[in-house]
C-alpha cells in the first residue's frame, strides 16, 4: 500500500494523542523507510516488471530484513520499546508498535505473494489486491480520507501553519498517488531508490505540522519528550 499506510498514522492520533504525528506516521512507514538503505547496499534488490498490469509493476526478489513477518514483529517491538524507554507513555508505545505491524498486514493484503514469513523461508504471503488498480485506488483512497478526517476531528490548528501545512501534506501525498495509478512502470530500480528517499521527508513534515496543532481535548496535553 501507499497512502493506506499514512491513513494509519493520521488515525492513530485518536488513540495516542500525546504522541507526535511525526512518529505516528513513521511507524506504519517504518518497514518501507528502510528500503533506500537496503536497496543501496543490494540487500533487498528490486526488479521492474513493465508487463505487469498492476498498481505496482515491480517486484522485490527478496526482502527478508524489512518485510518478513518475523522481522516485522521484531522491528515493531524495538520501535515500541525505544519509545517506551524515552517517554513511559504506554498508549503511545503500544500504538507505535501496532503501527509498524500494520504495514506488514496491509502489504499482505495488497501484494502478490512475495512477503516471507521469516528470513530464508520459502512460504510467501500476498492476496493480490494491487492486481486490480481500480480496487486498490478505491480502498486506499477511502482509508486515507478516513484517517485524515479522524485526525481533523481530534485536533485543531493553533495558527495558520497548522492548517496550511496539513493540507499541503495531504496534497503532497494524494496527488502522486493519483498520478501513480495512471503512470507507466518506473524506468528502473534507481527511480524507486530516489522516491523512497523522498519518503523520509514525510515524517519530518508531519512532526512539524503537529507542533502547530493541539488535541481538542485539554486532558490530552503533550507529554514530556513528545
Amino acid at each position: 500500500m501507499f497512502i493506506g499506510h499514512f491513513a494509519v498514522g493520521f488515525a492513530s492520533k485518536r488513540v495516542a494523542p500525546k504522541t507526535s504525528l511525526g512518529l505516528l506516521v513513521t511507524a506504519p512507514l517504518f518497514l518501507d523507510l528502510q528500503r533506500p538503505l537496503f536497496l543501496l547496499f543490494g540487500w533487498e534488490p528490486v526488479r521492474v516488471d513493465r508487463g505487469a498490469a498492476t498498481f505496482t509493476p515491480y517486484t522485490f526478489d527478496t526482502y527478508p530484513i524489512s518485510h518478513s513477518l518475523v522481522t516485522a514483529l521484531a522491528w515493531a517491538a524495538l520501535f515500541a520499546l525505544v519509545y517506551w524507554a524515552r517517554t513511559r507513555y504506554r498508549a503511545g508505545a503500544i500504538t507505535l508498535g501496532l503501527g509498524v505491524m500494520s504495514h506488514w498486514v496491509l502489504d499482505a493484503l495488497a501484494h502478490r505473494p512475495d512477503l516471507p514469513l521469516y528470513p530464508g523461508g520459502t512460504a510467501m504471503v500476498g492476496f493480490h489486491l494491487r492486481d486490480s488498480v481500480a480496487l486498490a485506488v478505491a480502498i486506499e483512497s477511502l482509508m486515507f480520507v478516513a484517517g485524515v478526517a479522524l485526525y481533523l476531528s481530534f485536533t485543531r490548528a493553533k495558527d495558520r501553519t497548522g492548517n496550511a501545512a496539513l493540507w499541503a501534506l495531504v496534497l503532497f501525498l494524494a496527488l502522486p498517488f493519483a498520478a501513480k495509478a495512471m503512470s507507466p512502470a518506473p524506468p528502473g530500480p534507481g527511480t524507486i531508490l530516489w522516491v523512497s528517499l523522498v519518503g523520509w521527508l514525510v515524517p519530518l513534515w508531519a512532526w512539524e505540522l503537529d507542533r502547530h496543532r493541539v488535541v481538542a481535548e485539554a486532558r490530552a496535553a503533550p507529554a514530556a519528550g513528545d
